[in-house]
């Protein structure tokens, strides 16, 4: 087929000054820019009095260093417009309200500091002050009840039991006349890091003038055991999830001492309770699994988290559980017959009630549930969208509801919900309007019931200026995970309606082994890592082309990320039926990604033993298998410090192409790790992509930012 170059996207923003009325210009098609430049709006976090929220405001820019990020307040009851609390070059993370409601911690790193320190802000007014001087910095600082001193986290040098020595054994490593890594135990990297010999630890800033920070847990048995962590926290590093009793006399925090058996095992946790003064800890509650968001209710009478065992499945859902306070003990399930796993909770300020944000089928829905334990009641099920971070004052005479509400066409804001009403009102409209001048449509959902008897649910997002009677090239989107979801929110990696704003529908399939529809649809993946969703996918393709007369089925490209460019390598190498395929971050091997990545135990159970064992799935579900099959032209993009799905993956997958003499086309992003993170790389990746598809569609538009040279390498005119 003789190869047509085309030019790649770069969309220029509609609408601006009209001399038409104001009610009557038309709305503008989604950019990069526009997408990109919106302000993102923190989770709410509410003064114990229920007067005041605070929250950070994220105000990107393409230039090096020229994002704002700072911390905002807004009085609750709408009284008065937000207003900016700090204004500095570094963003201020983690803050923590004290107990007079008066005054906010936070971490940062200001002028003269190394790393970053806990400072302290009065709201009375004043400059924020440094509390701490940490050698090794400070992060995610906790109030004690009685506001006189902070607890925070910090990552410490092996053997170094105080600030002297760790400030000693880090200027030893800084004076090196070489530089290496040494490793004796797995694992060795996570995400876009190696990792080190440092550990986690608790410290306690006194107050008091003069006072100086104490390391409590590093001369602990506990911390000095071999193999002793934290926890991952989201995309990097690790925390020990602190929080301190009620009376504050006490510290709970959850470690782990099997670190080291990461390569042959699953890592169980504890959750342990210590002297704020010192001393061994020892365990709250006797059953080792996963532990996390430890919180206590108001009367200091119970201690709750969110807690799953690790047995060897793929997918173990998380569920509330109580423990008695301070008495400690078996853990009471509070959610064990609740087939769903509760993403973020809050407790009233009676003790007697929670309010939980739960996922389902892409939508977040609010639900309550005595502190007791029994069956969650359903409060609120948005149509669009839905709720997370919640959060509720502690010392008010009535329950007040906060939490940050968004859909994919609606940029997250912090609003106020009324369960007796089951509405909500918002509190911060920093994107409302903007997010109302773009022509965007809220996902068209179905489902179908699969070969295998499985209700399979998805989303369908229509173009700008959709008109159902036109026929549209279709986009399949596939999500990562697997244990994850196609979300009704606003993402900035793949979004769909910036590639829907091209002209296309992209449709969104929740496979076998999403999250959102129960454990065992999670659980259901094991074995079949690739195979059976892709068939999911695929009919899910059938099944929106009968349903839907404007996609033309035979005019598709499928594309996808991390897992979703693992799913994207099997269509490469099962079947023809698409025109183009776009993979980033995608596993062409399974041997090779267990080998490689910063995991692998988990890789075992999917995929039925260890590769030298007798299952057949390592070779049957690795599309190199297949390699003497691939025929559609394909984008393969990666970043190059990705150690999840590492770039030899994505170097196999392209020289199996080149091999086979495909058309391809191959982007490195040598800063880039799993996620394309930097503005510039993120808005060159999308007029790549949309680039590929609308060199291989046909009616596809036209695009321009370019050039990109056709793959038999010819130059675009």
């Amino acid at each position: 087929m003789k190869m047509i170059a085309r030019f790649l996207l770069s969309v220029a923003m509609v609408g601006g000054i009209s001399s038409m009325p104001a009610f009557a210009q038309p709305k503008q098609v989604l950019t990069h820019e526009t997408l990109w430049m919106m302000k993102r709006v923190g989770a709410p976090v509410v003064s114990p009095d229920g007067r005041w929220v605070i929250y950070s405001l994220n105000e990107p820019s393409y230039e090096k260093d020229g994002a704002i990020i700072d911390l905002w307040i807004v009085p609750t009851d709408g009284s008065a417009v937000p207003r900016r609390l700090t204004q500095t070059k570094a963003a201020e993370s983690d803050p923590a309200w004290a107990p007079d409601s008066r005054r906010i911690a936070f971490s940062t790193k200001r002028e003269g500091d190394d790393l970053a320190q806990i400072y302290v802000l009065d709201l009375a007014g004043g400059d924020a002050k440094r509390v701490t001087s940490a050698p090794t910095g400070a992060a995610r600082p906790l109030w004690r009840p009685d506001g006189q001193a902070i607890l925070f986290e910090s990552l410490v040098y092996p053997g170094a039991m105080d600030a002297a020595a760790n400030k000693q054994a880090a200027e030893e490593r800084k004076a090196r006349k070489f530089n290496m890594r040494v490793y004796e135990h797995f694992p060795i990297r996570y995400w876009n890091e190696w990792i080190d010999d440092r550990r986690p630890s608790l410290w306690i800033q006194p107050l008091a003038e003069g006072a100086t920070a104490r390391d409590i847990l590093s001369p602990t048995k506990l911390a000095q055991a071999e193999g002793f962590g934290g926890s991952a926290q989201g995309d990097g590093g690790t925390t020990l999830a602190p929080a301190w009793s009620p009376d504050g006399k006490e510290v709970i925090f959850t470690a782990t001492t099997e670190r080291w058996n990461a390569a042959f095992a699953r890592v169980n946790f504890g959750l342990y309770r210590m002297s704020a003064e010192g001393g061994e800890p020892t365990l709250v509650t006797p059953t080792p699994g996963e532990y996390g968001d430890p919180k206590f209710t108001p009367d200091g009478k119970s201690l709750l988290f969110k807690f799953n065992t690790q047995g060897e499945e793929v997918y173990d859902l998380a569920r509330l559980h109580r423990v008695s306070w301070p008495a400690g003990g078996a853990a009471t399930p509070l959610t064990g017959a609740f087939d769903r796993e509760v993403d973020s909770f809050a407790i009233t300020p009676d003790s007697r009630t929670l309010y939980l944000t739960v996922p389902d089928a892409s939508l977040e829905n609010l639900y309550r549930l005595p502190v007791s334990g029994g069956t969650p009641e359903l409060v609120i099920a948005p149509k669009i969208g839905g709720y997370s971070a919640i959060d509720i004052p502690s010392d008010t005479k009535s329950t007040q509801l906060f939490a940050s509400y968004g859909s994919s066409v609606n940029p997250a804001e912090i609003v106020r919900i009324d369960p007796g009403t089951k509405r909500h009102s918002n509190i911060t409209n920093v994107n409302t309007a903007l997010a109302a001048s773009i022509d965007w449509s809220s996902p068209q959902h179905f489902w179908f019931t699969s070969d295998k008897g499985r209700r399979i649910h998805n989303m369908i997002v229509t173009p700008p200026a959709f008109d159902p009677a036109r026929k549209y090239p279709l986009m399949v989107l596939m999500h990562g995970g697997p244990a994850s979801s196609n979300t009704d929110q606003i993402g900035l990696r793949w979004n769909y309606h910036l590639l829907a704003s091209a002209g296309y529908v992209v449709l969104l399939t929740d496979y076998t082994g999403s999250t959102g529809y129960g454990e065992a649809f999670s659980r259901a993946i094991k074995l079949d890592p690739l195979r059976g969703p892709a068939e999911e996918i695929n009919q899910a393709v059938d099944e929106a082309g009968k349903r839907f007369a404007f996609i033309d089925t035979a005019n598709a490209c499928a594309g996808g990320a991390s897992y979703g460019g693992h799913l994207a390598n099997w269509m490469e190498a099962t079947t023809t039926r698409y025109k183009c395929i776009v993979s980033h971050a995608g596993e062409v091997d399974l041997l090779t990604q267990w080998a490689t990545s910063d995991f692998n135990y988990g890789r075992e159970i999917a995929s039925g033993g260890p590769p030298w064992g007798d299952s057949k799935v390592w070779r049957d579900q690795s599309p190199i298998t297949y390699g003497k099959d691939w025929k559609t032209p394909m984008l393969l993009t990666a970043g190059e410090r990705d150690f999840r799905v590492p770039m030899s993956n994505t170097l196999e997958t392209w020289s199996t192409l080149q091999r086979m003499q495909v058309p391809s086309r191959l982007l490195i992003f040598p800063d880039a790790w799993h996620w394309i993170t930097k503005p510039e790389d993120s808005r060159q990746f999308y007029r790549e992509v949309q680039g590929w598809l609308a060199h291989y569609l046909e009616g596809a538009p036209a695009v321009k930012g370019g050039p990109i040279p056709a793959p038999d390498g010819s130059k675009a005119p």
